[in-house]
């Protein structure tokens, strides 16, 4: 005896609805997809449809969490400033360390977080990754400066360190170590043109004029 089920469309359809229950925390899976995208294609030219079959459900499950690709895409820039918090603050434990070690391992973390994550870290700075403000003034991206900003007072603090605008002196710092993290992601750095070991020796450079002169 012939028996009848559901059309072959409409059970493809509904199997796609019920893929998004499959996952404990969609947002989170998500989010998870579309960072191994980030790095496996060097860049964030998908969409939110080709991050939604990466994932495994349905093309409309993205828009539960995320209204379109720039709100995903600020999400991941966001979670690589709260990485790079947590990763220029363990170079600098523990506390004992002077204000100039400090400084410079946790300079040395910004620049291998940099060239470790280049896509992440080209979005992070990326126009891309939605507002600017919402971005760049969140309490996310403004923690990983806040490391900065700790350094520089911590410096002043000692003596160790020039007593001057610390957002001025944090964003001499920010614009030269972000500078040196672009060069060596594009491979600019060549030993012929900047020497042996360019990265030491401009923060070297960096440090002596925040620092209070020896007499």
């Amino acid at each position: 005896m012939q028996t009848f089920g559901k059309p072959a469309a409409h059970r493809h359809v509904n199997e796609a609805l019920e893929r998004p229950y499959h996952h404990g925390n969609l947002r989170q899976a998500l989010i998870d997809t579309a960072s191994e995208m980030l790095h496996d294609d060097k860049g964030w030219q998908f969409t939110l449809r080709e991050v939604a079959r990466r994932a495994g459900v349905s093309h409309a499950a993205p828009y539960k969490h995320f209204p379109d690709k720039a709100s995903l895409l600020s999400e991941l820039a966001q979670r690589g400033f709260e990485q790079l918090e947590a990763e220029t603050r363990a170079a600098i434990s523990p506390r004992q360390r002077s204000a100039r070690k400090a400084f410079m391992a946790a300079a040395q973390a910004y620049v291998e977080f940099g060239t470790r994550n280049p896509s992440l870290y080209r979005l992070m700075f990326s126009a891309e990754a939605g507002d600017a403000a919402t971005t760049h003034l969140g309490a996310r991206a403004m923690s990983a400066l806040g490391v900065v900003i700790e350094l520089l007072q911590r410096g002043q603090a000692s003596g160790e360190f020039k007593q001057r605008s610390v957002q001025g002196q944090a964003a001499a710092c920010w614009s030269m170590v972000h500078g040196i993290v672009v060069l060596s992601i594009e491979g600019m750095l060549h030993p012929r043109k900047v020497g042996e070991d360019p990265v030491r020796a401009a923060l070297e450079t960096l440090l002596e004029g925040l620092e209070v002169p020896v007499p």
